[in-house]
This record gives C-alpha cells, structure tokens and sequence, in this order.
C-alpha cells in the first residue's frame, strides 16, 4: 500500500481552509482573540507568509499518523514488514479481499473524530490548564482540530 502523497497534501491544504472559517471574526475568530490574548496589532506584527507555511507543514506532518488512523489496511502491510512483494499468498488474498473495505469519507471522518476527541483536545486542554487559558479557548481550538482531523481523514481514507 504506497503513499498517496496528493491526498496527504490536500488533506493538509484542507486545514488551511479550515483555518479561514473558522477563525474568521464571524465565526469564533473574536472569541479566540479575546481568549488567547491576541490582538490585532500581534496579529500584524507576524510574517503570515511563514506562519502558513509552517502551519501547512505541521498538518503535513500529522497527515501521516491520519493516515495510518483511517486506512486499516496499512495495519496488514505493516504485519508482513512492510513489503507487499515479499508476502506470503495469504497476505495477497487479504488484500484481494478486504484491500478496499472501509475505504470511505465516512469511515475517515469518524476516526478522525475520534483522534480529535481523544487525542487533539487532551492536548490542546492540558497545555490550556497550564498556559492559563479558558475553557473557550480549548473549546474553540480543540474543535477546530477536531474539524480538521475529520476532513484530513476523510480526505486520506476515500482517496484510493
């Protein structure tokens, strides 16, 4: 099972989009502001540039565990070391099988909420505890991350 690196980049591209909304003044972006102790005159003193670029390669970097969290079959791949060539013929028939179950927008979502749920916002929430932050702002960047993994998952899982 290779890599779809086009998924993993569109997927990572979607958190941007994401990012756009969501954040936007009408939506949660003056909450934020005020939660997170942001201001405009902050918010101009930064490279954008960068701070995208950088924003898309972390999404990049966690596209790969997505990726892992929402194909299952990468699961088999890795039993047999990793090598489909080198497997056994009931590694082959599993795939011939099972190679595309589970292979949905659905499916994808769902684990991507999952991995939001119980790993993005427990992150999120413990640096908030400590950084002093309100329950707001974990609220609004946990589900912000929540949203973004269920589009990266869906995304990776249905693009075959």
């Amino acid at each position: 099972m290779d890599i779809n690196f086009l998924a993993l980049l569109v997927a990572s591209f979607s958190t941007l989009v994401v990012g756009f909304v969501w954040y936007n003044p009408k939506v949660f972006g003056t909450i934020w502001m005020k939660e997170s102790g942001m201001t405009e005159e902050k918010m101009k003193g930064g490279n954008m540039l960068v701070t995208f670029a950088v924003s898309f390669i972390y999404a990049f970097l966690m596209s790969f565990v997505i990726q892992m969290l929402t194909i299952h079959q990468t699961g088999a791949l890795g039993m047999v070391g990793g090598d489909d060539t080198i497997a056994k013929p009931s590694y082959v028939a599993f795939m011939a099988d099972y190679g595309m179950a589970f292979r949905t927008f659905k499916h994808g979502a769902l684990h991507g909420f999952i991995a939001g749920l119980f790993f993005a916002l427990p992150l999120i929430g413990t640096n908030a505890l400590y950084e002093r932050r309100s329950f707001k702002y974990t609220l609004i960047t946990g589900g912000f991350w929540i949203v973004c993994f269920m589009i990266m998952g869906g995304i990776i899982c249905a693009w075959k």
